[in-house]
């Protein structure tokens, strides 16, 4: 399970909900930005590395990955520039040719061997921020529902889809640990959907990263995001050990009081992980038969 090779036939996706509620608007510890607006670079900077993972030398970009991106505070709405109610999720070639701008910022890279470097770039940009309405987390998972579904539905042998819920609170219309569960149990032949959970703070209190119990957890919040979370894979806990983190089986996909740095991480582990059986002539620098490359 979790295994299955990512090609253009069977594509991965991705699918983000990113809080957007007013209280974003409060600074993100040691970032100097607020919240909404560092983890819109964040998320930006995730979608920059899947376009990169997705190209080649000839600036071609294989349609490796559906992305998706919708924002939860006034309303919940696809925010990924392009994107709509009809189409919310997009092939990664579309989203590389149709940012909303280009910005110069530091971005964190792959940097072949394993690991991360941050350079200056010039970056485009595909979600703004925003900062508006209360914090409706059961309307954003219950309107991602439907579109896991569809995907599911669409791509029955691809890997599973991957959910990742950013807030900086709890939800303000009720428990989403039912409509969490719910789509966890949407999948793909390779496994059931994989939903995870970032809580973002201002504070500068110990982060709990990728916890295995809720031993530790300060409140009732905190334990129902870690519930609302699915163990990672194997792959998963691969990539995040590579990253520097500690991590055990039974992990979750789960981060609380994380800081930016972990942020940015734990965004591109759903892209780095996928990668050892799948888009192997991009990372290992070979090409494949010509008439194979839709293989």
């Amino acid at each position: 399970m979790y295994s299955a090779e990512i090609n253009r036939r069977q594509p991965a996706l991705l699918l983000f909900a990113i809080d957007q509620s007013f209280s974003m608007k409060d600074p993100w510890a040691q970032t100097g930005k607020s919240k909404a607006e560092a983890l819109a670079d964040a998320v930006n900077n995730m979608l920059g590395n899947a376009v990169l993972l997705c190209s080649r030398g000839d600036e071609r970009v294989y349609d490796y990955f559906e992305l998706g991106v919708f924002g939860y505070g006034a309303d919940v709405t696809p925010v990924l520039h392009g994107s709509s109610r009809d189409q919310a999720c997009l092939p990664v070639s579309q989203v590389a040719e149709n940012p909303l701008r280009v910005d110069t910022m530091t971005r964190r890279v792959p940097d072949g061997a394993g690991g991360v470097v941050s350079m200056q770039q010039k970056m485009p940009v595909w979600v703004d921020a925003e900062t508006n309405g209360m914090t409706p987390m059961v309307a954003a998972f219950t309107t991602l529902e439907p579109v896991v579904k569809a995907w599911c539905t669409s791509h029955p042998t691809s890997f599973p889809p991957i959910v990742i819920n950013v807030t900086d609170g709890a939800s303000t219309d009720g428990d989403p640990r039912d409509v969490g569960a719910r789509i966890h149990d949407l999948g793909t032949d390779d496994g059931k959907a994989l939903v995870f959970n970032v809580h973002l703070s201002g504070l500068t209190n110990q982060p709990v990263l990728f916890p295995s119990s809720v031993a530790g957890l300060p409140d009732s919040n905190a334990k129902m995001l870690y519930e609302l979370s699915s163990e990672l894979p194997s792959s998963m806990l691969e990539a995040a050990a590579s990253m520097g983190y500690t991590v055990t089986a039974g992990a979750r996909g789960f981060l609380y009081n994380a800081d930016a740095t972990s942020v940015i991480d734990f965004l591109d582990i759903g892209t780095r992980s996928v990668t050892p059986t799948g888009l192997k002539e991009l990372t290992d620098g070979t090409d494949r038969p010509e008439g194979t490359e839709d293989v």
